[in-house]
């Protein structure tokens, strides 16, 4: 493994190994995989997932004496979401909220697509071979075996799941499927997205083909120009709620199944349905940390091919979102929609990224500070910026084209514990889990959250200490080791070039503290 699958099958490596150098106990961290091809409620069924990750928690507490640090990366946090959801049943109502206070201290939510995405669309209707040496209808084939595939699909933070109490009150529900939409739903464009998710050309005649589930009128005459298709447009609500897959029935061979797999593990789960937004966890520590400004896919035009499955659709055209939140197609030129602030971490749409900035307080302090080790000097901040719910934040802060920022948005008052939300510039999904500036920043708020002496609800971004030897550099203007208040020239064999000869004058550890001591 790793030979071919390359950082694929690597992702936690850096991390444990960061761990362990900064001073952490390799018998303090716990992994906890799962079969990430399965839905959550087969994870349960087959596995006894759930089970047993709430017996895993109640053995570290036991072993360890306190909480455990929950760390969740991309769909990992559907996962413990799940989990989450699942404990609510499983627990009486009056313990839930102690159970999590003594076995969670904190949860940490990397790169988590909390209102899906768009790639997880391109892989049930075209593939996604993720660089492997296979073929896009081959990937099609292999992903829509997963049930999990559709874990991932975009859905509107429009519409909520409704309580059970509520479900007789409401009329028109297909299938069972308890969801309610808010009048913005309808009122505004692309459910909140910057676009409409999918653009599908259908042949005439076929484009009626779910007119009896959808309502829609026939209002398309036949003009005889039967070569032109007609192209719909699907909303991410449109693709949550199976829309999509019902109007391309008899183009598709396959949307049977996809619809059979929606309805039976995401819209009609006796637990929850999935496919709805997720209002912030009661866990006393919330750090939503994702990579932005890189380009990422927000939307496509699909267009049958004449072949037979999987190799059925072929992508005419792929809208990206860009740095500073540009629409843009696969040719470069603009496109018109609802841009968002930024773009996302080149998998995940800054839209749903972001989703955790909801789970801010009404005041939150903003900082942008550099990534690397730095003074202070290229350091801003806003305090008690006023936050309302589903209304992005957004700064007015100077940004050096040449440096990349860590931009902090923190609750200045909250009525649900700490909440934080850290964006890395340039750190792309894949990557975010091996970044050291995130293990830095990271374990800098777990010694300040037990340091006796610490003031202030976070850490002070004020300055940030070299605190690996890959932070030393050589400068060539001063013919040493840069920072040699903290690093020298130490040459070790099998050096090839300077900096590489620059290292630390203390342990990882050591500088940490140094870091927080200020």
């Amino acid at each position: 493994p790793g030979y071919i699958t390359g950082p694929l099958s690597s992702v936690w490596r850096d991390w444990v190994h960061w761990s362990v150098e900064f001073g952490i106990d390799a018998n303090n961290i716990w992994a906890v995989p799962y079969d990430w091809r399965l839905p959550g409620s087969v994870l349960e069924e087959r596995d006894l997932y759930f089970h047993r990750l709430k017996l895993t928690f109640e053995t570290a507490l036991k072993l360890r004496r306190g909480p455990a640090l929950v760390f969740a990366h991309s769909m990992g946090n559907n996962v413990f979401r799940y989990f989450l959801e699942w404990l609510k049943l499983e627990i009486a109502p009056k313990l839930y909220q102690q159970w999590i206070d003594d076995h969670i201290y904190a949860y940490i939510s990397v790169g988590s697509p909390f209102l899906g995405a768009a790639e997880a669309l391109k892989a049930t209707l075209s593939g996604i071979t993720f660089g492997l040496p296979i073929l896009e209808g081959t990937s099609r084939l292999m992903c829509n075996t997963f049930g999990s595939s559709l874990w991932m699909l975009p859905f509107s933070s429009n519409c909520h799941a409704i309580g059970k109490g509520w479900r007789k009150l409401v009329t028109g529900l297909k299938d069972g499927v308890a969801v309610c939409c808010d009048e913005t739903e309808y009122s505004s464009k692309f459910s909140g997205w910057p676009v409409d998710l999918a653009k599908v050309d259908i042949p005439k005649g076929s484009e009626n083909a779910g007119a009896s589930f959808l309502g829609v009128s026939d209002d398309t005459k036949d003009t005889g120009e039967c070569s032109i298709p007609v192209q719909r447009s699907f909303s991410a609500r449109q693709i949550a709620d199976g829309t999509l897959f019902q109007e391309i029935g008899d183009l598709d061979t396959d949307s049977k199944r996809v619809l059979y797999q929606l309805h039976k593990f995401y819209l009609n789960n006796p637990l929850f349905n999935a496919l709805t937004p997720w209002d912030r966890p009661p866990i006393k520590n919330i750090f939503c940390v994702y990579g932005v400004n890189l380009r990422t896919e927000v939307g496509y035009h699909f267009a049958p091919s004449g072949k037979p499955y999987p190799n059925n659709w072929i992508i005419m055209d792929i809208i990206y979102e860009t740095e500073g939140g540009n629409l843009q197609s696969r040719s470069g030129a603009s496109v018109d929609g609802n841009p968002s602030t930024t773009s996302g971490d080149s998998t995940i749409p800054y839209h749903s990224l972001s989703w955790c900035k909801t789970w801010l307080g009404p005041r939150v302090n903003v900082t942008r500070a550099p990534q690397n080790a730095h003074d202070g000097s290229d350091v801003e901040e806003v305090l008690e910026m006023e936050h309302q719910y589903k209304i992005d934040i957004v700064p007015n802060l100077t940004r050096n084209s040449h440096v990349k920022y860590v931009t902090y948005y923190e609750d200045g008052i909250s009525n649900h514990g700490r909440t934080a939300v850290w964006e890395f510039d340039k750190v792309n999904h894949r990557n975010m889990v091996r970044s050291p500036v995130l293990m830095r920043e990271i374990l800098l708020e777990i010694v300040h959250s037990t340091h006796p002496n610490a003031t202030g609800k976070f850490v002070s971004k004020a300055i940030r200490h070299p605190i690996r030897d890959d932070d030393c550099y050589w400068d060539y203007a001063k013919a040493r080791c840069a920072i040699p208040e903290h690093c020298e020239y130490r040459y070790i064999f099998g050096d090839v070039h300077l900096g590489q000869s620059c290292r630390l004058r203390d342990s990882a550890s050591s500088m940490l503290q140094k870091i927080f001591d200020l």
